[in-house]
């Protein structure tokens, strides 16, 4: 018989999040021995709450808010990825009880443009995101990695659009998020990764018309899933992503690297999911 596994995920607060019922789908649709639980630990507990987990059997868990950039200074390995990011959203447990940090959601992010946008190319045009937080790290690693070359940045606090924007060398430059309509012009893929739009959140107020209707749209919001954004998006014929996808395809890696199976998102999957929100 196979050994039974334990993952989950650690945030603060963490009862929100969809990934138990994600990787609890995954777990029966495979028939593996395992369960995902939700792991709420204060940021000051961080530290012993990760080296615990060798301790209790754990293949590791996932990563969430507030935790993702002080992870990083806290396990034993970090893969490039994740030290490019600046973030670790995944923790693999190996069997000497070490700790690898690594970073899914620039996959995550790609797998889903790929699936709901096939038709995207990143030599198509230009790249705005918005945003630049952990998320907005992760989407600008994963379009510089797949060859975009030219990514705009508009953040509210400019000066973290400037630190962020430095990772990325003469790529990526830095625009004014109050005149916004510049770094729409001639765009090929503009991505929301802020909470604007998100529900409790403010609106995300952006003029779409400088924007060329053959842009796709993405927003990483997934609550609610069709976001002022997209419904704007999509009434000027954009294709549109909705967040829901990253939040799906981040976690493959993750379900593989602990119990072995690299499982699929499906539309069943998604509809499940969707429920939820």
């Amino acid at each position: 018989m196979a050994a039974f596994r334990t993952a989950g995920i650690m945030g603060w607060p963490v009862g929100h999040s969809r990934s138990p019922a994600l990787h609890g789908y995954w777990l029966a649709r495979h028939g593996i021995a395992g369960a995902y639980v939700p792991l709420p630990v204060r940021p000051e507990r961080i530290a012993p709450a990760l080296r615990g987990l060798s301790a209790l059997g754990f293949a590791g868990c996932n990563v969430t808010v507030p935790h993702k950039q002080a992870v990083l200074a806290l396990v034993d390995r970090v893969e490039p990825l994740a030290r490019q990011i600046g973030a670790v959203n995944l923790v693999v447990v190996h069997e000497d009880g070490s700790l690898e940090g690594r970073n899914t959601d620039a996959d995550g992010f790609l797998q889903s443009l790929r699936q709901d946008c096939p038709q995207w190319r990143a030599d198509a045009g230009p790249a705005v995101v918005l945003g630049a937080g952990g998320a907005a790290r992760a989407v600008m690693a994963a379009l510089a990695g797949e060859g975009v070359a030219e990514l705009r940045l508009l953040n509210r606090t400019r000066d973290h659009a400037e630190a962020l924007a430095a990772r990325f060398g003469g790529r990526a430059q830095v625009m004014d998020w109050a005149a916004p309509a510049a770094a729409l012009a001639g765009a090929a893929l503009l991505v929301n990764t802020t909470s604007l739009g998100m529900s409790g959140q403010p609106p995300l107020r952006l003029n779409l018309a400088p924007l060329p209707r053959a842009a796709v749209v993405a927003d990483l919001v997934y609550a609610p899933l069709e976001t002022p954004l997209l419904a704007a998006a999509r009434a000027r014929g954009h294709a549109v992503v909705d967040g829901l996808g990253m939040l799906l395809h981040q976690a493959v890696p993750s379900f593989a690297a602990w119990f072995g199976v690299r499982p699929e998102v499906t539309a069943e999957l998604r509809a499940m999911i969707a429920t939820t929100l």
